[in-house]
């Protein structure tokens, strides 16, 4: 099982805080839970997720979205942070 967390406006625009997704071998990266959530949500989904400056953490460290991912991981997703 993959638990998958949205922060800020990526949970706000997409109306969920967290899901989790039976993990298998088809997700073997962050790029291809990506590609499986829009294709099961739709174009919102795609919208939000498919961000160039989309940031990514798997079990609380950052990460790219060719990164590997397994069975049991926590992945989030966050836009970028600014701060002053």
């Amino acid at each position: 099982m993959l638990s998958v967390v949205f922060f800020a406006s990526v949970r706000e625009q997409l109306g969920v805080g967290q899901v989790d997704r039976e993990w298998d071998v088809s997700l073997s990266s962050v790029a291809k839970l990506l590609s499986s959530m829009v294709e099961d949500n739709g174009e919102k989904w795609e919208q939000v997720l498919m961000r160039s400056n989309l940031l990514v953490a798997i079990n609380q460290e950052m990460a790219g979205l060719d990164a590997p991912i397994k069975d049991g991981d926590e992945i989030a997703f966050f836009p970028p942070v600014t701060g002053g």
